[in-house]
């Protein structure tokens, strides 16, 4: 037990960890509230101009005729006059702010960040894609791996007793990944919902896996209890965020909230398991860590592109590579003991 007692210090300081850094916000600036007034009187910053204005910069409508208007499959995005102006005064304000030695400020309550092709959040989009394959990868080598390799129950059933809820795991986290990274691309109301939503059963459903499968529980009854009130949250989440008010702030939360305790949960079992590799739900557990302790982080992004959130995203990668590695593990190591139990 001696050995396992790092182990057990570290996750009482993760559960004790709060780390956050506060940014005044650019938006309450009265120079980018000027600018953002006269945008939309003229349609126009400087000499750049917008389509999504009513008025050009001499003051004249400019409601061309079909062929001039945005295409619908560009439209989803909902770029409008008036977001126009306020990431054009944006970046207008954040380069004067720069060339007078002014640090970097936010933005309603986000860093400012350079549009790609329309994409707000170009590196998080990439990031999201990334692990949303490498999610997918996974899965499809556990498929092959449990069905092809290893040997089978008579009834063509798997001997890996976690199987059902692997696979409910790769869906719910495959959508996850999905409407996150439409949600980066544009975070307009619909979107920051989906991604919410989805996100909150990710959470949710992982914290299930992780005491099942930590705890080996295998009796229905109390599989039910287990997962019950986890499922009760989630829903009041869920039904609080779109029915009640978008609340961001409470939002996340509640998402460290759950995050912790599942980190708790695995944490406690790769201390004090014997798991053939355990080493790999070690790994994960501390990457795991360090990987929320990004999240908290914050600070100006780096040329405009990368911040805190886009990091965390791309950190997301390499869990989810060593993830699906420890799940083909456990699914080798149960499907050895279950198949020396049934001769």
């Amino acid at each position: 037990m001696a050995r396992n007692l790092p182990w057990v210090l570290l996750i009482v300081v993760v559960s004790c960890l709060v780390s956050t850094l506060e940014a005044s916000d650019g938006d309450s600036d009265p120079l980018y509230k000027s600018c953002v007034d006269q945008c939309q009187k003229t349609g126009c910053v400087g000499d750049t101009c917008f389509q999504h204005c009513k008025f050009s910069a001499d003051g004249k409508a400019i409601d061309g005729p079909w062929y001039m208007q945005e295409p619908l499959y560009l439209r989803w995005k909902q770029w409008d006059c008036q977001s126009d102006c306020e990431y054009e005064c944006m970046m207008t304000r954040e380069e004067e702010r720069k060339r007078n030695g002014e640090r970097p400020t936010k933005y309603f309550g986000k860093w400012p960040l350079k549009h790609v092709y329309g994409i707000q959040e170009p590196v998080s989009v990439a990031f999201s894609a990334l692990d949303l394959a490498m999610q997918f990868q996974g899965w499809v080598s556990y498929f092959i791996l449990v069905y092809y390799k290893l040997p089978l129950q008579p009834n063509r059933k798997t001997y890996y007793e976690y199987n059902g809820l692997v696979h409910i795991y790769a869906i719910i986290v495959l959508n996850s990944l999905f409407w996150s990274s439409i949600c980066h691309s544009r975070d307009v109301e619909l979107t920051v919902r989906l991604d919410y939503s989805s996100a909150t059963v990710l959470a949710g459903f992982s914290l299930i896996l992780a005491i099942l499968r930590s705890f080996s529980i295998q009796d229905q009854s109390v599989k039910i209890m287990v997962t019950a009130p986890i499922l009760a949250v989630v829903a009041t989440h869920i039904l609080y965020l779109n029915f009640y008010n978008l609340d961001e702030g409470l939002h996340w939360k509640v998402m460290f909230g759950i995050g912790g305790i599942e980190l708790v949960v695995w944490g406690l079992w790769a201390a004090l398991t014997s798991h053939p590799s355990k080493w790999k739900l070690r790994a994960f557990f501390i990457l795991s860590v360090l990987t929320l302790c990004l999240r908290m982080l914050d600070f100006p992004s780096y040329k405009g592109y990368i911040d805190a959130h886009a990091l965390w995203r791309g950190a997301g990668i390499p869990l989810s590579y060593l993830w699906w590695s420890f799940v083909c593990d456990d699914a080798v190591f149960r499907t050895t003991v279950n198949l020396k139990k049934s001769k």
